[in-house]
């Protein structure tokens, strides 16, 4: 290979002679053959080496359009929920009166500092990267052991997190894989008392919180379930590791629907809460959420736009029915990610949590190019958050346990399915 074209995760690339046109969901420029992994509009996974005919062979694609199921949807969805988590994060416990006298009359709108740098994310990126990280390692022991309960292995990926924070676990939890060595994760960011408690008093993976809260620690962090069978359910599910009312996990539940119907059926954002509501709206325990979610709907319908005023009258955001619905109306109500985001963090309430559902929302949506590029290089753990989306892909669709390979081992090492 000459050198002169190094693809990078999620770049588009394309070969002319043949139409070929695939997104890099992996790279390995360390090896003596390096290769790249890319995947087509249809599902499949490419391995190509890159010899030095490669630059001859592909082309760098600049096209930003999104097929159903394009792989930097995931990137979007992930990196638009931080974005949304890092906006609100200066803000996240202050009133719309604060709010405007510190930042103007539109209130915030650009990355300000909190927790001692511009772009900082909280506890709730911080969780969504660790359930994310559980999946990849359930589908993992799935693929290896034959069972696997991934509700359990989410678990013991949250107690990880649980270790970033300094707090002790009742339960023997294993320090391995590569996310817990990124050393800006073990940091406080504010969490939540509910998810402390629950995860520190847990006696085994698996295990349901035994409390009654419905705050929003649970469906702020389920939006890598989505991309994974059984969302509804698995977001549940992972939620109610924390969370024992039923609103804070099916209201969890019903997010990484609505979240999987948008990336795998290509529904609107409507549609897909409509279809959501349908199928999982009349279960016992989804009596608040469905009553706020068919709200914004109706309020969006009028075409009622979210003002901080407006907002305040749903709630704060501070238990999961408000927070989903707050981040549903923004995300409905926006032409565009960063107009979406700045609705949903200007309102007396959980700012950085609202902001991150609803850039969850628009990021799946519109992709990662629809984030603003000061927001994105200010973003902490852009990187990290860049490789797990990458290897959301790539991990169920080319981990083999048979397969002896570097390729199999290193996806071992670095998401072991124990």
């Amino acid at each position: 290979m000459n050198g002169t074209f190094r693809p990078e995760l999620f770049d588009r690339i394309t070969a002319p002679a043949s139409g070929d046109s695939l997104r890099v969901i992996h790279t390995d420029y360390t090896d003596p053959r390096p290769l790249i992994w890319g995947r087509r509009d249809d599902g499949r996974i490419f391995r190509i080496p890159l010899t030095d005919s490669f630059d001859t062979e592909w082309q760098p694609d600049d096209r930003h359009e999104l097929a159903v199921s394009d792989p930097a949807r995931i990137l979007g969805c992930l990196l638009g929920g931080a974005v949304g988590d890092a906006l609100g994060a200066a803000v996240e416990f202050s009133d719309w009166a604060t709010i405007q006298k510190q930042f103007g009359p539109a209130g915030i709108r650009q990355m300000v500092p909190a927790y001692g740098r511009v772009g900082a994310i909280t506890d709730d990126t911080q969780m969504m990267l660790f359930t994310a990280e559980g999946l990849i390692r359930a589908t993992v022991r799935g693929e290896a052991r034959g069972i696997c309960d991934m509700a359990s292995v989410v678990h013991h990926a949250l107690l990880r997190w649980l270790a970033t924070q300094h707090v002790p676990a009742s339960t023997k939890v294993g320090m391995d894989g590569w996310l817990i060595t990124e050393s800006e994760l073990w940091s406080r960011r504010a969490p939540g008392n509910t998810c402390l408690s629950a995860l520190s008093q847990s006696s085994r993976f698996g295990e349901f919180a035994v409390n009654a809260s419905k705050g929003c620690g649970g469906v702020m962090r389920v939006a890598a379930c989505a991309f994974f069978a059984n969302p509804f359910e698995l977001g549940s599910e992972t939620a109610r590791l924390s969370h024992g009312h039923p609103t804070g996990y099916l209201a969890a539940g019903l997010f990484a629907d609505i979240l999987k119907l948008i990336w795998r059926e290509d529904l609107s954002l409507h549609k897909a809460c409509v279809e959501s509501l349908a199928r999982h709206g009349d279960l016992p325990g989804m009596e608040e959420t469905r009553q706020l979610v068919e709200s914004v709907l109706e309020l969006h319908a009028q075409g009622i736009r979210p003002t901080p005023s407006a907002i305040e009258r749903l709630g704060g955001g501070w238990i999961a029915e408000e927070a989903l619905a707050i981040g549903l109306w923004c995300a409905l109500s926006a032409e565009n990610l960063e107009e979406g985001v700045v609705l949903a963090v200007n309102h007396s309430g959980d700012s950085d949590s609202t902001g991150l559902i609803a850039g969850n929302l628009l990021g799946l949506i519109h992709g990662p190019s629809a984030i603003p590029g000061d927001w994105l290089s200010q973003l902490e753990l852009r990187q990290v958050i860049t490789q797990i989306a990458a290897d959301i892909t790539f991990v169920p669709h080319c981990y083999d346990p048979d397969d002896s390979t570097d390729a199999g081992s290193a996806i071992w090492l670095r998401y072991p399915g124990w």
